[in-house]
């Protein structure tokens, strides 16, 4: 059954997703599209971006989303992909909250010991990765178009660049360059 899919699912990339929301994009990615194919690339970009504009952490707004459309995609009714969305969200937080619960006294006991300083060292480059493979993922041609369309595959690289400048080395607020990019959107492509 979906529903019990969807609670093991999100509950390994719960268990799996260090580095927060955005590392976690590439793990949702890979099992709600790829894996099991509850969701298409196109409808996985759509919960990305509104779970990005929603208050709150990325990686939850995206469990919710993923797993009210998967449950709608299967042909279930209204309440229950609201009850698939509320699972996905459980399943997600779950294991975190059990982390914290069991080792917050027993870290704040070793933080500084050499090994559990060597274990955040070790984890650091797979975060980084994990954010690099969530960019990849978001670079295709459903974002950027391909340069069959030239006038929108132009225009996407240059709002790219333009938000990787900004915010890089201009160090203009992400949020502020979302709103730009948003209005140049609509400027340039209606």
């Amino acid at each position: 059954m979906i529903f019990i899919q969807l609670f093991i699912t999100f509950f390994e990339i719960g268990l799996f997703g260090f580095g927060g929301g955005y590392a976690m994009i590439s793990l949702i990615q890979g099992m709600v599209v790829t894996r099991y194919h509850w969701l298409s690339m196109s409808e996985f970009t759509n919960v990305i971006a509104v779970s990005q504009m929603t208050p709150g952490p990325i990686g939850i707004n995206s469990a919710t989303y993923c797993g009210y459309t998967a449950v709608h995609n299967a042909g279930f009714s209204e309440p229950m992909a609201v009850l698939g969305s509320a699972i996905a969200t459980l399943a997600l937080m779950l294991p975190s909250v059990i982390l914290m619960i069991v080792i917050s006294k027993m870290f704040m006991k070793y933080m500084h010991t050499p090994a559990v300083q060597n274990i955040f060292k070790g984890l650091r480059p797979a975060v980084v990765g994990l954010l690099g493979a969530a960019t990849l993922l978001l670079m295709n041609g459903e974002n950027f178009s391909t340069p069959d369309n030239p006038w929108q595959f132009w225009i996407s690289i240059a709002l790219f660049a333009a938000t990787f400048f900004g915010t890089m080395f201009l160090k203009i607020n992400p949020i502020r360059m979302i709103a730009y990019s948003a209005i140049a959107g609509i400027l340039l492509f209606y």
